[in-house]
């Protein structure tokens, strides 16, 4: 078969601008088999590092991914790709999973109380969970239920950041918390280092979180710590709704597909609001035939939610030359959404209690030692 990027109706983004590099068709070829369609596709198409990555994956040795959440509400379509995505790796190569829950940025950074933010992120942790990671490879953190190590590990680091590095990267700050917070960024994307010692780490994550990646670097590359830089895979984002050339985002301006949303809620919302690439009446899109590099259904679709890569190639064909029309590609659309969302739903369901599900995702007592005696900080400051 054909490179399937041939039909992608994502456009070239750039990012090679902060150092980051392309991934090559070489890279790809280097994960296991079958090569999971994000990598395939060019969705995730950005990286720093991913040889180190794939040659720690091929012999076996330690390495760890991290991707994280910041709790502004209900999760989207967009904030569960990446951590599939993840689960994915943890079961084709073993790597643990480190997933930091950024409750605190959100305070920090959105005008809610600390109770709402609190609220989402109960919710979120249940979607986390309903993934299915395994939880003897996988660490959950709360940056303020488990300020005890994070909030130690950032002020070790943010002695090694001036105000004016920060300012650089991240631009300017609305308060001194943004201000300190990129070194508890720095805390999340070390912590698999500091608890199991020096090995291959890699975010994954969208674009806007390479400036995380940049900071670690920096502080890893000063070799006052036994770690070495983390890497990172980065993506490209879900689409809006409305928007072919935007991403899907939580504001209430715009429509969302929640991971909470019923089938009808779903059917509702691509039927009405998802942008088409198609022509105003149905004898023109049948003569002149439609562009799915503007039709958001297609785009979903391609993004994630059509598997089988022959079909997707037809839906392609077939919507340029005007065989399928712009309301049967949303429904097709609604079908694959609405079916991945229902099994995510009923393994949510299958939870029981938060307090008792996520006990086994947590930090333990010793790996919470062993990251804080790495960067030096003494045994006799620890407490049961």
């Amino acid at each position: 078969m054909d490179n399937i990027q041939d039909i992608s109706p994502f456009g070239k983004d750039g990012r090679e601008e902060f150092g980051s590099e392309k991934i090559t068709n070489s890279d790809v070829e280097d994960f296991p088999k079958p090569v999971h369609r994000l990598l395939q596709r060019g969705i995730i198409d950005y990286q720093r590092d991913i040889n180190n990555f794939t040659t720690s994956m091929q012999s076996d040795r330690q390495h760890s991914i991290i991707t994280g959440v910041g709790p502004s509400g209900s999760m989207h379509l967009g904030h569960i790709v990446p951590l599939y995505f993840a689960r994915y790796l943890q079961d084709q190569t073993g790597a643990r999973v480190y997933i930091p829950i950024s409750d605190d940025e959100k305070f920090l950074t959105r005008d809610e109380s600390l109770q709402s933010i609190q609220n989402y992120t109960r919710e979120n942790i249940r979607d986390i969970l309903a993934i299915g990671f395994d939880p003897s490879k996988t660490r959950i953190i709360l940056d303020i239920d488990d300020s005890s190590v994070v909030y130690p590990l950032a002020t070790k680091f943010a002695s090694d950041l001036t105000v004016s590095q920060v300012d650089a990267v991240y631009g300017d700050s609305n308060n001194i918390g943004e201000v300190f917070y990129p070194s508890v960024q720095v805390s999340h994307l070390l912590l698999p280092q500091l608890v199991y010692g020096e090995h291959c780490s890699m975010m994954i994550s969208g674009y806007d979180q390479d400036p995380h990646v940049r900071i670690a670097r920096d502080i890893a590359d000063k070799s006052r710590y036994p770690v070495s830089k983390p890497g990172c895979l980065l993506s490209r984002y879900a689409p809006s709704l409305t928007d072919p050339n935007s991403k899907m985002s939580s504001s209430e301006e715009e429509p969302i597909i929640s991971l909470n949303d019923n089938d009808d809620q779903v059917e509702e919302k691509i039927m009405k609001h998802a942008y088409s690439g198609g022509k105003k009446s149905r004898e023109k899109h049948r003569e002149e035939g439609g562009d799915p590099n503007q039709d958001v259904p297609y785009k979903f679709l391609y993004y994630f939610f059509e598997e089988d890569d022959e079909k997707l190639r037809e839906l392609h064909d077939e919507y340029r030359n005007g065989n399928i029309l712009s309301g049967e590609m949303k429904k097709h659309l609604v079908e694959k959404v609405s079916q991945f969302l229902n099994e995510h739903r009923t393994r949510k369901k299958a939870l029981g209690p938060i307090e008792e599900e996520i006990g086994d995702y947590r930090l333990t007592k010793t790996e919470r030692q062993s990251a804080l005696t790495r960067v030096g900080y003494s045994t006799e400051l620890f407490f049961d």
